[in-house]
């Protein structure tokens, strides 16, 4: 008895359970987004270089300037052009005095042959020398042509209406059709191209929610997109997702997209980037708190509360969205469950249930990055 009392004595209590905070899983409709980072690219973007080769004499335009198709762009050094131009028209005013020379010399012939005062070899000789002058003038005319072409070269206009972007060469540049940078680009952008790309995965996830039997049926009843801007900010228009090159890119694993959006005020340009928004939405699923779930070696958990003691089962995570799981399987409606701190319990573990609001949890959670 009195080993009995002393062993009493030194008996540390039973620790309690500890509290953790548990919700019911629910059963709801759950929209939300799927976000790519976008390169932005002009509707149109023409590369602007010169057809002749010269110096640059006058730059009409500076960056960022609005032009319109036709509009003079560059303006090429001409005095060695102008030149060419009075050469080869003074080689068609004496091609055109040879044409005329032997155009007589046959005329005065043709006579004499038909009186047989003269043999048809001198005439035939002549025509073959009226022919020959003829050709001359034709190649001065076609030489004249060329030359007058070069000039009108020098003159080098915006091949679209659109923004005018940098311009790497001064007054005073050699430029010539080879060179491997251009004048400058000029970008249309009343609307604007969103290029970005999905994994392998995320494309037949993309496929399977789009509704139509064919791609072209699927990405038309696809709804409208968002588009966040690099400052953070929504675009004020909303797009449309057009075309997929629907092949998988074996260097990378992906699938590129391309979406349009309206730009009428101008405020994006070619080159900006961004975030595309995708809606994604589920019906009548089953939800619990991100924070309720744990992953090890590749498989999903949470921990089911059953006479105050947590027992772990596995779930398999559809997706997540806005701090929400959202579970296709291992998982009811209206089951209790931890709601946090699953990363201090183990399974079969007593612990002291404390009812929580399921939004509160939801909204508290914050990302890691």
């Amino acid at each position: 008895m009195m080993l009995s009392a002393c062993g009493n004595k030194n008996a540390k209590p039973a620790a309690a359970p500890a509290p953790f905070p548990v919700v019911s899983a629910q059963q709801r409709n759950v929209s939300g987004y799927q976000e790519f980072p976008v390169n932005i690219q002009g509707r149109n973007n023409n590369e602007v270089r010169a057809k002749i080769s010269g110096y640059i004499s006058k730059v009409m335009v500076d960056e960022g300037q609005h032009v319109k198709k036709g509009q003079v762009l560059f303006q090429l050094e001409t005095n060695i052009l102008t030149q060419n131009v009075s050469a080869a028209q003074a080689a068609i005013v004496a091609a055109q005095a040879n044409v005329s020379a032997a155009q007589v010399e046959v005329n005065k012939l043709v006579p004499l042959v038909e009186k047989n005062i003269i043999s048809n070899v001198q005439l035939e000789t002549a025509k073959a020398r009226l022919l020959q002058a003829q050709s001359q003038y034709n190649q001065a005319q076609a030489d004249y042509q060329s030359v007058k072409a070069n000039i009108d070269y020098a003159i080098i206009r915006s091949p679209v209406d659109g923004i005018v972007g940098s311009l790497p060469l001064k007054t005073g540049s050699l430029v010539s059709p080879s060179d491997p940078v251009p004048l400058t680009v000029v970008s249309d952008t009343k609307e604007l191209y969103a290029y970005f790309s999905m994994n392998e995965k995320e494309y037949l996830d993309f496929l399977e929610r789009a509704e139509g039997g064919t791609i072209q049926q699927k990405l038309r009843n696809f709804p409208p997109v968002d588009l966040v801007m690099a400052n953070g900010s929504l675009f004020s228009e909303k797009g449309k997702i057009e075309t997929v090159t629907g092949q998988v890119d074996p260097a990378s694993g992906s699938v590129q997209f391309r979406a349009a959006f309206p730009n009428k005020n101008g405020l994006l340009t070619n080159g900006n980037s961004g975030v595309i928004r995708i809606p994604k939405t589920y019906e009548n699923v089953v939800i619990v708190p991100e924070s309720a779930t744990f992953e090890q070696q590749g498989i999903y958990y949470v921990y089911k509360v059953e006479k105050d003691t947590a027992q772990s089962v596995v779930v398999r995570v559809a997706d997540r969205i806005n701090n929400l799981a959202i579970i296709s399987d291992g998982l009811q409606s209206g089951t209790t469950i931890v709601a946090d701190g699953v990363g201090n319990l183990k399974s079969g573990v007593v612990i002291q249930p404390t009812p929580a609001n399921f939004d509160s949890i939801v909204h508290s959670i914050t990302p890691i990055f």
